[in-house]
């Protein structure tokens, strides 16, 4: 790099893999995968290439949501093993020149947490303000507002006749925000972790943190007397001063990576957050494109509509060109609340490993930093359990309830919804071999194995030069041979054609042509004249001549460089 040149963050080079530590490997045989398991598969994670790991929280916890609900931020979950476990592991992730990035979860703790247990024990207690409560109304909830896991955000508390905010579990009261001793513990809770050398924080629900002072009523639901709050609680009005406040006082400091799960942000509010100039996060997660056609189905999610590929093309052109100069994008497909991508926006059967390609190939030229959610480089599917017995989501669980009692559909009617879009799909255990529990354990798994993973496994990936994991591994050093693929523009074509995904890359010195065939018969498309007889950089399939009504096969991806 020349004195004068631009200092490129090393965030925007990086490759993310999120890790789901209970269901990653278990090195002690009690079923629950562990730090020391995840060490134990360091080489694996250096071998494809990812340069960032991000684990799901690792945190002592009750488990009401899978460790999303913490009762202490400074201990270590027991089933994941000690705090001397998780130090080697971060000497090991660092010795091989890896970064590790945590899961900050700070909108609410656990009913477990001391503060809470004070807070609720004591009204007079200095804690009772660490959480939001509230009177009712003429002897009802404060609000109507529905709880992302179905019933209502409030909880009544029968000692002091006061409700208490939960817009998840009510085992997961909401922080107080408003309270400036909470953001100081928070604050301070966080340079522990980066003071220990932790390179970056993925911050969950991170635009929930300011509600609306007066707690409005929300918008009606149909079919249910709940209401829909989300107005009133995302995107709050002291947001951004929170955020700039938590930059300035502790993320400045250190040079990590940050990135904030904010459903519901447009490419216009997400730069608020992620702006250049804002101090505030490097990047977001949106979720426009996995919660496509959901705000207007019947039941939401559940309901599961059809998706449409000029739909997805549309919204992800859109955060291309809208962030472009003015904030970074995250690219994903899948995590550990979504729906495994290939059976989502693939074809899981008989083009698994083909559309598995495809779907790394579209995604990982964008703009961005990607993200890879564990399986995904092995193209592992959603899971098809027969009973809802088998399902250990409490979203699901209670979704299935309500489901059930308040709307009346039949089990088939909602297990078919769960195959499609529970959040255990992406929770069975990875796949390491075709040995008994896939290598995962030698116990009994936490949550029943994907009966697919002898056929779907990471040592038979390696071994198979044309297997999905190869591509990834390819495709990610392809990547970052590329400096268009980070800093280029992003230029949409065709966005109607309703089988086809290709878009173009240009900086001073490339043009890159993207074509992702998303359909289970072949086709023919016409590529710009530029890119005919130009080299096929990456092809899921075996080469062909480049002409300018380009034959594609099923699920066919390529990237063609311009002469």
């Amino acid at each position: 790099m020349t004195p004068d040149a631009p200092h490129i963050p090393w965030w925007k080079d990086a490759i993310v893999y999120q890790i789901y530590p209970r269901s990653f490997q278990d090195s002690n045989g009690d079923g629950i995968g562990d730090l020391r398991g995840i060490i134990r598969r360091l080489d694996y994670l250096k071998r494809l290439g990812v340069d960032v790991l991000w684990l799901s929280p690792i945190f002592a916890s009750p488990n009401d949501d899978n460790g999303y609900d913490i009762s202490d931020y400074r201990a270590i979950m027991p089933e994941f093993g000690t705090m001397a476990d998780f130090d080697e592991l971060l000497r090991e992730v660092h010795a091989r020149g890896l970064k590790l990035m945590l899961d900050l979860v700070v909108n609410h703790t656990s009913d477990e947490h001391p503060w809470f247990i004070e807070s609720r024990a004591d009204p007079r207690s200095d804690k009772r303000d660490y959480y939001i409560w509230r009177k009712g109304r003429n002897g009802q909830p404060p609000t109507r507002w529905q709880s992302y896991f179905s019933g209502s955000v409030w909880e009544k508390d029968e000692r002091s006749g006061e409700y208490y905010l939960h817009l998840f579990s009510r085992k997961q009261p909401d922080l107080n925000w408003e309270n400036p001793r909470v953001r100081r513990e928070v604050h301070d809770m966080m340079r522990f972790w980066l003071d220990k050398g932790v390179d970056g924080w993925r911050m969950d629900t991170i635009n929930m943190l300011s509600k609306h002072p007066d707690f409005p009523e929300g918008r009606p639901l149909p079919g249910t007397s709940l209401t829909d709050g989300q107005q009133h609680f995302l995107n709050g009005p002291r947001i951004h001063e929170f955020l700039q406040e938590m930059h300035r006082e502790v993320l400045s400091h250190y040079d990590v990576m940050t990135v904030g799960e904010t459903p519901g942000v447009t490419p216009a509010e997400s730069v608020l957050y992620c702006g250049f100039d804002r101090g505030e996060l490097n990047m977001v997660f949106h979720f426009e494109h996995v919660f496509l056609g959901d705000a207007a189905a019947e039941r939401g999610k559940w309901s599961n509509p059809p998706l449409s590929l000029p739909d997805i093309k549309r919204v992800l052109a859109s955060w291309q060109t809208g962030l472009h100069g003015r904030g970074w994008n995250s690219l994903y497909w899948d995590n550990h609340d979504q729906p495994r991508a290939v059976s989502r926006f693939g074809h899981d059967r008989e083009y698994r490993v083909e559309s598995a390609k495809l779907l790394c190939t579209v995604l990982l030229f964008m703009q961005g930093t990607p993200y890879i959610y564990q399986g995904q480089e092995l193209g592992m599917t959603n899971v098809s359990f027969e009973s809802i017995d088998h399902y250990k989501d409490i979203e699901t669980l209670n979704a299935y309830k309500a489901l059930r009692d308040e709307h009346g559909w039949d089990d088939a009617r909602i297990l078919a919804s769960v195959h499609a879009r529970g959040r255990d799909n992406a929770r069975t255990p990875m796949h390491w071999s075709g040995e008994a529990n896939a290598g995962f354990t030698k116990g009994t798994p936490w949550i029943a194995l994907n009966p697919n993973y002898p056929d779907i496994n990471a040592e038979a990936a390696e071994a198979d030069p044309n297997s999905v994991w190869h591509h990834y591994r390819d495709t990610i050093a392809l990547r970052k041979s590329l400096p268009v693929v980070r800093d280029g523009t992003f230029t949409l074509l065709d966005a109607e054609h309703p089988t086809v995904f290709s878009y173009i890359r240009r900086d001073a010195h490339t043009r890159l042509l993207v074509v992702g065939h998303f359909c289970d018969r072949p086709g023919v498309y016409r590529i710009p004249g530029e890119f005919v007889g130009g080299e096929v950089l990456s092809n899921n399939y075996p080469s062909q001549e480049l002409t300018r009504e380009l034959p594609l096969r099923p699920y066919q991806a390529l990237v063609i460089r311009a002469r």
